[in-house]
């Protein structure tokens, strides 16, 4: 069941995502879970739509660059829970585990997506602060005197 938020109050709409594909997709902090099935092309982020949910056009274009490489954006619905990081972080984890469930639903997407590299995770993350230092790798002020 997801929720659609209106005006005033919230209604529940059924979305049937029993013959779907799952696949988790992760980045820096953010986990997204994901269900794919063949569909009209709406994409649905933590009960929302993806583009009422992002604000940011940049991350739209994101979301929607796996479809754009296989050249099929109207033809998958997407069922997706994302929780941690920041909005830029939990884009990039939709858009692994898009990729990854698009494997898993036709093979044929793998040589595809692996060169695009958006079936690897990226996993680049915070560089932990290091003692006696002020971050990472930024020392205190040095004063000679």
């Amino acid at each position: 069941m997801e929720t659609i938020q209106t005006s005033s109050k919230t209604t529940k709409i059924k979305l049937d995502f029993k013959d779907s594909k799952y696949a988790t997709g992760r980045r820096k902090k953010s986990i997204a879970k994901v269900w794919l099935k063949k569909g009209s092309g709406k994409i649905y982020v933590n009960g929302k739509l993806f583009s009422d949910y992002f604000s940011s056009d940049n991350h739209k274009m994101l979301i929607t660059r796996p479809f754009d490489i296989i050249k099929q954006s109207t033809s998958y619905d997407v069922k997706s829970s994302v929780k941690g990081g920041g909005h830029t972080g939990q884009a990039g984890a939709l858009v692994h585990g898009i990729s990854k469930a698009l494997v898993l639903l036709d093979e044929s997407y793998k040589t595809i997506l692996k060169t695009e590299k958006l079936t690897t995770r990226d996993s680049r993350s915070v560089e932990r602060k290091k003692p006696g230092r002020k971050k990472a790798r930024r020392s205190f002020q040095f004063s000679k005197r």
